[in-house]
């Protein structure tokens, strides 16, 4: 069977990472059987980044990648009846997700105003870990900031780029019902990923403000969130 590799919960949700809980939610809609394996160390992972999956004799990483070889092994129908535009919409999703994911782990692991609510949080529901090891993961999460360019950014003005993104995604869903129709696709489990890890958030931050204000976003959720926890 198919084991899925990601970082462990955290307030509800399967995992407190967006790209392993877009898979997570993914193969759960695609109704594929699989493990969940609950992991911090990524040393094995295909280039030392979580999620990846271990099928058979495949071991893949990277969450866009994960699901491309799994729709074409196990015959995943989600997007089948999507036209070329709105695969062309999706492409344009997932990259600002990619924007917001950075904004997202900013908020955690570097903004002042949250990081200690954020590093208690972890604690509680993980003993295991430590401060030691917190603060490396936090000393090591700057470096990746400053690189990436979001590090250099004051906390508002990082808070602003991700508000952005939120805005920007919550004219694509309507009201009720999904991205491309009354089902869910891909591309639904993988706003799933990154607004579950807000919605949830049991801190209160401005992109969980901006989410809770806006129905759309939040319905969404909810609606996915229910369909992948069963």
């Amino acid at each position: 069977m198919l084991t899925l590799y990601s970082y462990p919960p955290l307030f509800g949700v399967a995992d407190n990472n967006g790209y392993g809980l877009k898979v997570f939610a993914f193969l759960k809609l695609a109704g594929v059987p699989f493990k969940h394996e609950h992991i911090f160390d990524a040393s094995n992972a295909p280039r030392g980044q979580l999620p990846y999956i271990v099928d058979g004799e495949h071991r893949v990483g990277d969450s866009d990648t994960i699901i491309a070889h799994v729709s074409r092994k196990y015959g995943v129908t989600l997007d089948a009846a999507l036209s070329p535009a709105r695969r062309t919409t999706n492409l344009l999703i997932t990259r600002t997700l990619d924007d917001l994911y950075w904004v997202m782990s900013y908020s955690r692991w570097k903004d002042g105003r949250y990081w200690h609510q954020f590093r208690d949080a972890l604690k509680r529901e993980h003993p295991s870990l430590t401060d030691e090891g917190l603060m490396k993961a936090k000393e090591f999460n700057a470096q990746r900031y400053y690189y990436q360019g979001i590090g250099r950014f004051e906390p508002e003005a990082a808070m602003a780029r991700g508000i952005a993104d939120l805005a920007a995604l919550a004219t694509l869903i309507p009201p009720h019902g999904y991205v491309h129709g009354d089902k869910p696709t891909e591309i639904d489990a993988a706003i799933y990923g990154f607004i579950a890890n807000i919605y949830f958030y049991e801190i209160e931050t401005p992109l969980k403000q901006f989410v809770i204000s806006h129905g759309g976003l939040a319905e969404h959720c909810r609606a996915i969130h229910a369909a992948v926890s069963i």
